[in-house]
């Protein structure tokens, strides 16, 4: 009994690899784009870290400003002034001293972040209100994407109210990249 026996090919063939190649082109290339946009996301999500930070450091002040009323609170070993009327941090103290880099300091942010006082919006520096500091991530300092990606405190002055901490209204993820 003479059997023959067929080997049987293991491969694919050159059809089957070139339409593998295709379809895996064709999930690259709408994969892709949504890989490269995450810059944005990811400067938003910082910022709204940043404000996070901000804003604990705020009421934990505060707090300590309703137990010991006193000019300034240290946090973290750093000297913050306080608003006598308010009992929040104040963005310049009672001689009209600059506050802000302590503020930033105290809430971790000096190192990642820069304070702009108030002053006109120009093609790098976003418009900052009178009695406010704009927040900005140094990677983008001097950028056009820091006229859109920032972040605002405005101290509160008054008795009863609390800071405003906001991104700024054009802080998305499409104008952050």
């Amino acid at each position: 009994m003479n059997k023959s026996i067929k080997s049987a090919q293991g491969g694919f063939t050159l059809i089957e690899l070139i339409v593998v190649i295709v379809i895996l082109g064709i999930l690259a290339a709408t994969a892709l784009p949504r890989f490269t946009n995450l810059s944005g996301d990811a400067r938003v999500a910082s910022l709204n870290a940043a404000r996070g930070a901000l804003s604990a450091t705020a009421a934990m002040t505060h707090g300590r400003f309703l137990v010991t009323p006193a000019a300034t609170q240290s946090v973290e070993g750093v000297t913050v002034q306080m608003n006598m009327n308010s009992g929040y941090p104040a963005i310049v103290d009672t001689a009209g001293t600059d506050a802000k880099d302590a503020l930033l300091q105290a809430a971790g942010l000096s190192q990642d972040y820069t304070a702009l006082t108030a002053g006109a919006a120009t093609a790098t520096r976003p418009l900052v209100a009178a009695g406010s500091i704009a927040i900005i991530p140094n990677n983008i300092k001097d950028t056009a994407t820091s006229v859109k990606c920032f972040l605002t405190y405005t101290p509160a002055t008054t008795a009863n109210t609390v800071p405003t901490i906001a991104l700024g209204t054009d802080a998305k993820a499409e104008n952050c990249q």
